[in-house]
């Protein structure tokens, strides 16, 4: 199962990635536009919207990858048991605070879809579209949370910290 949840982890963060890609496509029709007298309609707000998709997709990677920034201070300098409790405390704090996250971002797509909102820019766009890689970003990084609090209340390994002594020639 675990491997499973891997792998659409990874499928976000690759559709992250091809969001970063449209992200870099839109600027640079939008510079062609200024430099060959035409105008980009649009490409602005395209450009936002693939910021937002590679945003909440790249969460559940990102977190999965240990790369999430954490609030070490305090859990750093607990050890053992102490130490153990406070990450899952932490963990599920977050998970349900993802989860909150999950149903009320769902609500918000679908409340744009029943009542038809319609971005403001020179194309008009459904809000619901652009609105649903925001949705499957979050819901995704519950799963991960969720994911991640049952392997460590059950005794699993501690999620990895990221610390200045781990930032190595690994990358």
């Amino acid at each position: 199962m675990r491997a499973l949840l891997q792998k659409l982890y990874l499928g976000c963060g690759v559709l992250a990635a091809i969001c970063l890609i449209l992200i870099g496509i839109a600027v640079l029709y939008s510079i062609g536009g200024s430099y060959f007298g035409y105008v980009a309609r649009s490409a602005d707000d395209f450009a936002g919207y693939a910021m937002l998709a590679s945003s909440f997709l790249a969460l559940a990677y990102t977190f999965g990858s240990g790369e999430h920034i954490r609030v070490t201070l305090f859990l750093q300098r607990l050890k053992g048991r102490a130490r153990r409790i406070g990450e899952i405390w932490c963990l599920a704090v977050a998970t349900l605070l993802s989860g909150f996250f999950s149903w009320y971002t769902i609500k918000l797509v679908i409340d744009s879809y029943n009542f038809g909102d319609k971005s403001t820019g020179l194309i008009a766009v459904p809000l619901w579209i652009p609105q649903i890689p925001m949705a499957i970003g979050i819901v995704v990084l519950f799963i991960a949370m969720l994911e991640q609090f049952i392997v460590t209340a059950s005794g699993g390994p501690l999620p990895r910290e990221a610390s200045a002594n781990e930032v190595s020639m690994e990358r």
